[in-house]
């Protein structure tokens, strides 16, 4: 029935006005008590074999909603309400910004992808702050706090930049998430270098332990699936060195060439990050090599092609404790994670493990 609606409507569409269409009215659900509830009881039904912890937190399943789609925080309800266990807001800069001219997204129908080059688009970390400290929670949902760089800050002055995001969000955050991977802001991906990366993750675990006295907030990191296998064992070290609570693996990427896209040529050349389901083999496998290098030692959130209770199922055996996804949302519609949560239930059940901790990381393990 999705697909029907999505090939009358949201494909006829401009994909970003589609987006602000869609989240409109699930905002608007949200807010009628009576209809809230009533789909939160269809789409979100709760597994107990699926509960999962992640850096001390509990949430009622592994997947979520990748950053990105409620850029400035203001749909979370309605997104638990969809079913995603955990949502991570952003990218938040610490200054507002209209991201690049339009138009700035494009569908790959064919290839089940989006290429964006929104360029951080927000409302700034000021605004945003504002909006969590007051937010009053209908569902009780694990809020992710994704920061980047403004882009008319300099490189030199990235630090300082990140660390104001911190100290303002972090108070509201469950967790935190430093992203240095986005291909839409000139220079950000620099940042992945270990020599420059090292003082940006310091500065910004500081600012964090110094706003939030009362308790520790969880920081990550978010990479490009476009980094060498050498620069993502050199991340791997990084995050265990400093003591990072987990690695995002992985975010967009600007390769097109091996993927077999099967879009118009004049669609695949368009600049942006690539999202969907060509990125699946490429985000697996740097979560696989991620895994082989940390082991447990830092927590692993697999996003990236995934569009399947099957794909989700393969990243918590590949070593993730979470999984997210976004792109597959525009494709699947508002029974996605309906059928994630089903899907990974039974498989959890057939499977030799008791529990999902018990599973993360088994494929890779059986190979060592």
């Amino acid at each position: 029935m999705y697909e029907l609606f999505f090939r009358l409507l949201f494909q006829r569409m401009d994909p970003e006005k589609a987006h602000h269409l869609a989240f409109r009215w699930i905002r608007l659900a949200a807010r009628v008590p009576v209809l809230r509830t009533f789909v939160a009881a269809v789409l979100a039904p709760r597994y107990k074999v699926l509960r999962t912890e992640a850096f001390g937190l509990r949430m009622h399943g592994p997947f979520g909603l990748a950053a990105g789609f409620d850029k400035n925080a203001v749909a979370i309800d309605g997104m638990s309400m969809l079913g995603f266990d955990h949502v991570e807001i952003g990218t938040v800069t610490g200054e507002p910004q209209p991201g690049n001219p339009r138009k700035r997204l494009f569908r790959l129908v064919a290839d089940r992808a989006l290429i964006n080059r929104m360029g951080f688009n927000n409302d700034g970390s000021l605004a945003v702050a504002a909006r969590l400290a007051t937010r009053e929670p209908v569902f009780r949902t694990v809020v992710g706090v994704n920061i980047g760089k403004t882009k008319v800050v300099p490189e030199a002055e990235a630090v300082a930049d990140y660390v104001k995001s911190a100290e303002r969000l972090a108070p509201y955050a469950d967790y935190l998430v430093v992203n240095v991977s986005s291909p839409n802001t000139p220079g950000l991906r620099d940042l992945q270098a270990t020599e420059a990366l090292r003082p940006l993750l310091t500065a910004v675990r500081e600012a964090a332990d110094r706003t939030v006295a009362n308790r520790r907030v969880p920081l990550l990191v978010k990479i490009a699936p476009d980094l060498a296998d050498e620069d993502v064992d050199a991340v791997a070290d990084l995050a265990v060195e400093l003591g990072l609570d987990g690695i995002i693996a992985t975010n967009t990427t600007i390769a097109r060439e091996g993927l077999g896209l099967a879009s118009a040529p004049s669609l695949v050349k368009e600049t942006g990050g690539l999202s969907g389901a060509p990125l699946k083999a490429r985000s697996l496998e740097v979560l696989r090599r991620l895994y082989a290098r940390v082991g447990d030692r830092i927590t692993l959130v697999g996003v990236g092609g995934v569009e399947t209770a099957e794909d989700a199922w393969q990243r918590i055996l590949a070593g993730a404790t979470l999984v997210q996804g976004y792109s597959a949302f525009v494709y699947e519609g508002p029974f996605w994670c309906r059928a994630i949560h089903k899907g990974l239930a039974a498989r959890l059940r057939t499977s030799p493990y008791a529990t999902l901790a018990d599973a993360v990381g088994a494929d890779v393990r059986k190979s060592a």
